[in-house]
């Protein structure tokens, strides 16, 4: 009976090692993977003002909720600003986001440039698009 005991043990042992490396492996590789898929600044300060301009073209929403929403993303979106613009990181980095951010700074940073122009972020961003606040006024809804 300890005879067939003990020629178990290392059995078990080996087969917990071999559970433990690949448990190891496993662990590592999923590391790996969400660290590098981590967004930077310019990124992550995109993905906010699409938010900010979801929420102000959705017409879904009351105004009250809407300007809630609109101060608490532009908020979000100062400091994303902010960071983006002193971003070590970006100065080196030629990429054609890059390139586009910086060569589009009254799109890309919408607040700081609204702020800048005395406007809200709303005919700031409408302005540099294109649309005028009388044309959307005087626009009637259709289908084409």
């Amino acid at each position: 009976m300890n005879a067939t005991m003990t020629s178990e043990q290392p059995r078990n042992a080996s087969h917990v090692r071999q559970t433990l490396i690949g448990i190891g492996i496993t662990v590592a590789i999923f590391a790996a993977a969400i660290g590098g898929a981590a967004a930077g600044t310019l990124e992550n300060m995109e993905r906010e003002r699409a938010i900010l301009l979801e929420t102000i073209l959705s017409g879904d929403m009351n105004a009250a909720e809407r300007e809630s929403r609109i101060q608490v993303a532009k908020t979000r979106l100062v400091d994303l600003e902010r960071m983006v613009l002193r971003d070590k990181k970006l100065i080196g980095r030629n990429t054609p986001a890059v390139r586009a951010a910086f060569d589009n700074y009254d799109l890309t940073f919408l607040v700081h440039a609204s702020t800048e122009k005395s406007r809200s972020i709303a005919d700031h961003w409408l302005g540099q698009v294109g649309v005028s606040t009388t044309a959307l006024m005087n626009a009637r809804m259709g289908r084409r």
